[in-house]
């Protein structure tokens, strides 16, 4: 399995909301504006959708790093925003768990014109990756609860 793309850089997986994020990654692409050739951006209706077992299984297929860009409390769909934040705090926990750096995990709003932050946020994940290198595959395995 692949731990890093073709170009040598760790992997990075943006989510971002039909609402938000995604509309400021297409404002960005008619800006002309450039991102990283290794940041894969899957369009979402909400994170809200997206267990923590599924940040956990990103991880171990290859992405190095997660951005989930959503539109915040301006999200179309109730009770949405709470949802994602509580299901980022338990990834959050289960990153904890395996010893990886909750850093790789990032939550932020991101408004429909916001084509600077969209930038900023790819530019900021890509130095910390530099910084933390990939992830070592197979992912650590939990720590054993004390008893």
């Amino acid at each position: 399995m692949a731990t890093v793309s073709s170009n040598g850089d760790p992997k990075i997986l943006i989510l971002a909301t039909l609402s938000g994020g995604y509309r400021g990654a297409d404002s960005a692409g008619q800006a002309h504006l450039e991102y990283p050739p290794n940041t894969y951006i899957l369009p979402i209706m909400s994170a809200a959708m997206f267990p923590p077992s599924f940040y956990m299984e990103a991880f171990e297929r290859g992405i190095d790093g997660v951005i989930v860009m959503y539109s915040g409390t301006d999200s179309p769909y109730k009770g949405a925003p709470e949802r994602t934040a509580e299901l980022i705090n338990q990834t959050y926990e289960l990153m904890k768990e395996r010893n990886l750096n909750q850093q790789r995990l990032r939550l932020t709003a991101i408004c429909t014109v916001c084509v600077r932050p969209f930038i900023e946020e790819i530019a900021k994940m890509e130095e910390l990756l530099d910084e933390l290198g990939p992830l070592p595959r197979p992912l650590p395995v939990a720590a054993a609860p004390a008893s």
